[in-house]
């Protein structure tokens, strides 16, 4: 049985949470090997190759391959490409490039989603930049999902962060976070931007994906004809971080981290 609350929000239970973190596990291996074998000379769609067998060798299921006639295991969006990039053959990953790679898996029933971008090669110190400032407001609104806390302090923390960097970072409006559970997009959406105190108020048992997009310029987007990617207007370069995690009395549980997050949120 699945438990909502009256804002029609999945609430778990503490062996469903178990189930969701054994996803989210999945999903935390196979990005850390797709992250050791980004190299330049490599296609996305040999990452794409990767992560599948990493996923099925699991016993689990690929949440993108066939999620409303997406073709691949993973998302690889490549430079400008700020989301939802179909991994190709068509050209290959060269030195000073950027890669957000987006995947997610389904074990019994449980779904876990997270992202991450790599460099590959050496990269411009200023990409290096766009990357940690990414993964570091993702951090900052994973801090936020403590009980008792609003749905929008998520979006505020990492707006404030991006925002206090000393450059004019664009923060994508039209994408952000979404819930996770038995399907891989639930209630509710979650802004990457916003005014604190508002929405519905954070609860134990919920599972929420995290995920910052941060551009090098301009906060706005355009998708091509694939009808899939996303891609900056300005053509400059985007960075994308997501865990899955779970609203806990003892604070965020990061079910996607391999150390469910406890070091890094410690630094915080």
């Amino acid at each position: 049985m699945f438990k909502k609350n009256r804002h029609g929000i999945q609430i778990k239970s503490a062996e469903q949470l178990e189930k969701m973190r054994a996803a989210g596990l999945v999903v935390g291996r196979t990005l850390e090997l797709l992250r050791r074998s980004v190299e330049p000379g490599m296609t996305p769609l040999d990452l794409d190759v990767i992560a599948e067998k990493a996923i099925r060798d699991e016993g689990a299921i690929p949440s993108f391959k066939g999620y409303q006639g997406f073709p691949a295991t993973i998302c690889a969006s490549v430079n400008d490409e700020v989301v939802h990039g179909i991994p190709t053959n068509v050209r290959k990953l060269r030195e000073g490039d950027l890669i957000s790679i987006d995947c997610g898996a389904i074990l019994d029933g449980w779904h876990g989603d997270s992202a991450v971008t790599v460099g590959v090669g050496e990269v411009d110190p200023e990409l290096t930049e766009l990357m940690r400032v990414t993964e570091e407001s993702m951090w900052r609104g994973i801090a936020a999902l403590e009980v008792g806390r609003r749905l929008s302090d998520i979006g505020h923390e990492i707006e404030k962060f991006v925002r206090s960097q000393g450059r004019r970072f664009g923060i994508p409006q039209e994408y952000g976070g979404h819930g996770i559970g038995t399907e891989m997009h639930m209630d509710p959406w979650i802004a990457n931007h916003g005014k604190p105190g508002k929405g519905p108020v954070l609860e134990a048992g919920m599972c929420l994906a995290i995920e910052p997009m941060v551009n090098l310029g301009t906060d706005r987007t355009r998708v091509l004809a694939d009808d899939w990617t996303v891609v900056t207007m300005d053509g400059k370069p985007s960075a994308h971080f997501e865990h899955s995690v779970a609203v806990t009395h003892n604070g965020p549980w990061v079910l996607t981290a391999l150390d469910g997050g406890k070091e890094r949120l410690a630094q915080l």
